[in-house]
């Protein structure tokens, strides 16, 4: 099985929170998981909100970032996912940052792993496989 993960839930795994409790089982058992490149950047800006914030300090900042981009075995380029996710946003009026996941789950025939309930419709319309919430 192949696991798409989203920057929501992998924070979430990342920082050992409650919610994270249903994808740990997925991504333990996952052939692989992939994400969009973007998935760095939206991981880096997340986690630097929480340390801005003093949620953690830097080091520890540090520490969840390296945890959360660790759990992704595989990084598609945005340069190839674009023009689809760009279709897929106009048709389901959803940005296209988060279709770029969508397509990978949908070119993968993956399970979408979110914590992001607006991207969970979508997928839901799209026939896309989530990870049960």
């Amino acid at each position: 099985m192949i696991t798409v993960l989203d920057a929501s839930a992998a924070i979430s795994l990342a920082m050992n929170l409650p919610e994270a409790t249903r994808f740990q089982p997925i991504i333990d058992s996952s052939d692989m998981v992939v994400a969009p490149d973007l998935f760095v950047s939206e991981v880096s800006n997340a986690i630097w909100k929480y340390v801005k914030a003093g949620v953690l300090d830097p080091l520890q900042g540090e520490c969840v970032l390296e945890r959360a981009v660790g759990l992704v075995d595989t990084f598609e380029p945005a340069v190839v996912l674009y023009r689809e996710a760009f279709a897929v946003s106009i048709d389901q009026r959803h940005p296209v940052y988060d279709a770029l996941y969508l397509v990978l789950a949908r070119r993968y025939n993956g399970v979408l792993a979110t914590l992001d309930r607006r991207l969970s419709d979508v997928a839901t319309k799209l026939h896309i496989r989530m990870v049960q919430q």
